[in-house]
C-alpha cells in the first residue's frame, strides 16, 4: 500500500516538533533525570506509539496496525543492546549523568537519519532483488547463533579500534568537563571526550542497524510502517535508558532472548519467501512473531530476576 506524501510530511513535522520540545523545553537545562520522570517519559513514548498504531488502524487497516506494533516491539527489544553500550560509554568516558541526556539527544538524532537511509536503501534492494531475503535471513540466523554462544566479557574501550582511530586522527583536549563537542584553545580547535563518545555511539548504532533493519523488513516492507516504528522505538530509548540503567545489568538473560529472536526472524524470512516462491499459502504470520517476541522477553526477564534473587540469598 502506497502512502501519500502528506502522511510522510505530517509524521516528520511531528518528529521535528517533539525533538525541539524535548531539547528546547522539557530538557533545556543540564540535570540528572530522576527515576520517576524517566519512567513517565518512557510511558509517554510507548503510549504515543500505540496511539499512532490506532491511527494506522483507522487510516490504513488492522493488518498494517499489527505490522506496526510487531515492528515497533521488535525494534524496541533489539535496541536493548544500545542501552548496554550507553552504560559502557558513559562509564568509560566518566560523563556526568546530568550531561548524558544531551549527548543521547544528538546520538538519537544521528541514529534517526541513518536508520531512515538504511530502511529506504534496504527496502529498495529487497524490491529489486528478492533473493536478498534469503541472504538477510541467513545473516540474522548466524548473528543470533553467534550472540547465543558468545562469552560475556567486560569490554575495555581502551582496546577498541574505532576509538583508537578517532584518537589518532582527531586532536583531543583532555580534561573538558562541560558538555562541548569542540573547544577552541590558542586559535586551534580540539575534539572532546563528548564528541568521541557521541561518534562511538553513532558507530555502534550503525552496526546494530545492520541486524535490526533486515529483521524489521521481515515483518513488513512497507517503508512507512518500518520508518515510523523505528523512529518511535529510538526516540523512547533515552528515557528507557535512564529508567533502567541501574537495574539493566541484572537482566542477564536478555541477550539470549534477543539472540533467539534474531534467529527466529531470520528463519521466518527464509521460510516465508520459500513458501511464496513455491506458490504456497503457508507462512509465519506477524501475530505469531509478536507472540514469540513478547514471550521470549518476558521469560528472559523473569528468569533473570529469579536467578538474581537465588544468588543474593546464597551470599547470606
Amino acid at each position: 500500500m502506497a502512502v501519500s506524501l502528506g502522511y510522510w510530511v505530517l509524521f516528520f513535522v511531528f518528529v521535528i516538533i517533539m525533538l525541539a520540545l524535548d531539547l528546547g523545553v522539557f530538557h533545556r537545562g543540564n540535570h540528572a533525570p530522576t527515576m520517576k520522570s524517566s519512567l513517565l517519559w518512557s510511558a509517554f513514548w510507548i503510549a504515543l506509539a500505540f496511539i499512532f498504531s490506532g491511527i494506522i488502524w483507522q487510516t490504513m487497516g488492522s493488518s498494517h496496525a499489527l505490522d506496526f506494533i510487531t515492528a515497533y516491539l521488535l525494534e524496541k527489544s533489539l535496541s536493548i543492546d544500545n542501552l548496554f553500550i550507553f552504560i559502557l560509554v558513559f562509564g568509560f568516558f566518566n560523563i556526568d549523568i546530568k550531561y548524558q541526556h544531551r549527548l543521547l539527544f544528538w546520538g538519537v538524532f544521528g541514529a534517526l537519519i541513518m536508520r531512515v537511509l538504511f530502511i529506504f536503501g534496504g527496502a529498495a534492494l529487497l524490491h529489486r532483488f528478492v533473493w536478498l531475503m534469503y541472504l538477510f535471513g541467513i545473516f540474522l540466523i548466524i548473528t543470533g547463533v553467534r550472540m547465543l554462544f558468545e562469552k560475556d566479557e567486560q569490554q575495555d574501550l581502551n582496546d577498541n579500534r574505532f576509538i583508537k582511530l578517532l584518537r589518532k586522527f582527531l586532536p583531543i583536549k583532555e580534561g573538558v568537563t562541560e558538555p562541548h563537542f569542540i573547544v577552541k584553545e590558542n586559535g586551534k580547535r580540539y575534539a572532546t571526550k563528548f564528541l568521541i563518545a557521541l561518534l562511538f555511539i553513532e558507530g555502534t548504532d550503525l552496526l546494530f542497524a545492520v541486524d535490526s533493519i533486515p529483521a524489521v523488513l521481515a515483518v513488513t516492507q512497507n517503508t512507512f510502517i518500518v520508518v515510523t516504528s523505528n523512529i518511535f522505538a529510538i526516540m523512547g530509548l533515552r528515557s528507557l535508558y535512564f529508567a533502567l540503567s541501574g537495574i539493566l545489568p541484572m537482566f542477564r538473560y536478555i541477550k539470549y532472548a534477543l539472540a533467539i529472536i534474531l534467529a527466529f526472524i531470520g528463519t521466518k524470512m527464509i521460510f516465508n519467501e520459500g513458501m511464496k516462491a513455491l506458490g504456497s499459502a503457508w507462512h509465519i504470520s506477524n501475530i505469531v512473531s509478536l507472540i514469540i517476541i513478547v514471550t521470549l522477553l518476558i521469560i528472559s526477564i523473569i528468569a533473570s530476576v529469579i536467578v538474581g534473587r537465588v544468588q543474593e540469598r546464597r551470599k547470606f
